[in-house]
């Protein structure tokens, strides 16, 4: 059975046809007619009926919850929230503010530079304010400052804010007693991209196809992946008894690295949640389990493709390429036993590079001759990734 929601003109005619029937008469054709004015009134309330049902229908399900505030009889609920929460899955991370520290010019050592200044920067159009007052007291000072505001009307949130090093900001109006450019020293907080709905809906799908089980190894991947800026966790039993390593893989944004390496705090929080709720108990990890946390390692290879022939744009063919063969790299996870899902994803070949380069040329209506599969500069035609190994792509050389 399918359920189709009739339109409003389908309820309005049925709604004249029953009248005619009961009436025994013919309702005249002319759109004012009164009984045909109320027909259409009366399948207008039938379709708000129609709609609002099946709202509620697509509520019941996770996949088609929606993830938008709606007020219902005065309480306002996430539907998608809600699910996550009944089973335990962290709300969807919001977007991070970066803070940065910089160093400001003192021309006259006399008083302080208030909390709250202004700064701008022309490179990302951000702005940014001082936290906490500066005593001008040195010939350059520090001052750490967050993003604010963005020029999409945003509050600055993300990774739009992140400056590196040597940036200039320049203070929105000319204070006294300091210069009005200043210079980036270091970033404090490296402002991240919020989660995205289709991924927090992923990760409550995930929790509900793997529900905790006391210390099995799904367990160490959930509670890992309530971490924000965490989106890869790699459990396994160590060589020491009594003991589990747990391999973690961040986002570029959130850890600053462009290979997902995660920084010191990172590990830290995995680690914190692996051993405490969200209640701050300690009830997740088995008590006579021993947790290290460990950053994934990368394995980068090379690719030759040689001999591309009879297509038209050579170079959006191997843009193509690159952009396809560097995420089937990124794609690439270890396989660990009891936790991991067929199919197999441990396994880089050259047979399969050769088939995502093949599926690339054959619709450019192209060939090519060979692709040549290099790890640490030899050529090698299978490699299977080790514990805690991940694989990207070095060089792609086009011959």
């Amino acid at each position: 059975m399918s359920l189709q929601t009739p339109t409003t003109q389908d309820i309005s005619d049925n709604i004249v046809a029953q009248l005619e029937s009961t009436l025994n008469q013919t309702i005249p054709l002319l759109p004012k007619s009164f009984l045909r004015v109320l027909s259409k009134t009366i399948a207008g309330v039938f379709i708000l009926l129609y709609k609002y049902s099946g709202f509620i229908f697509l509520q019941m399900f996770v996949r088609t919850a929606s993830n938008v505030p709606t007020t219902i009889n005065g309480q306002v609920l996430t539907p998608l929230q809600e699910w996550g929460r009944l089973i335990g899955v962290v709300d969807q991370e919001q977007p991070t503010q970066a803070e940065l520290l910089i160093d400001i010019t003192v021309t006259n050592q006399s008083g302080f530079l208030p909390s709250g200044s202004q700064l701008g920067s022309t490179l990302n159009g951000v702005t940014y304010i001082t936290i906490g007052d500066v005593l001008l007291n040195a010939a350059t000072v520090q001052a750490t400052i967050r993003a604010v505001a963005d020029q999409g009307g945003g509050n600055g949130a993300g990774v739009i804010g992140n400056l590196n090093p040597g940036d200039i900001v320049s203070f929105a109006n000319s204070l006294a007693n300091v210069q009005r450019e200043a210079f980036v020293n270091s970033q404090l907080v490296t402002g991240a991209n919020g989660e995205t709905t289709e991924a927090y809906r992923q990760r409550i799908l995930d929790r509900f196809q793997a529900r905790p089980q006391g210390g099995a190894y799904a367990d160490y991947r959930i509670w890992g992946l309530d971490v924000p800026g965490i989106i890869g966790v790699f459990p396994y039993t160590s060589d020491c008894p009594g003991q589990v390593d747990v391999y973690v893989e961040a986002t570029p944004e959130s850890s600053g690295n462009p290979d997902g390496i995660p920084t010191a705090a990172q590990l830290q929080a995995v680690l914190d949640a692996i051993f405490l709720d969200e209640n701050g108990l300690n009830s997740r990890r088995p008590a006579g389990a021993l947790v290290n946390t460990f950053a994934i390692t990368r394995v980068e290879f090379d690719v030759n493709v040689i001999g591309i022939q009879q297509v038209d744009d050579l170079a959006q063919v191997q843009a193509d390429i690159t952009t396809a063969v560097t995420q089937y790299f990124l794609d690439r996870d270890p396989f660990i036993f009891g936790l991991s899902v067929p199919p197999r994803l441990d396994r880089v070949t050259q047979t399969a590079v050769g088939g995502v380069i093949e599926d690339i040329v054959s619709a450019a209506g192209g060939i090519f001759d060979n692709v040549v599969l290099l790890l640490n500069g030899s050529g090698t035609s299978i490699y299977s990734l080790q514990i805690g190994e991940k694989a990207k792509v070095g060089n792609i050389t086009f011959f």
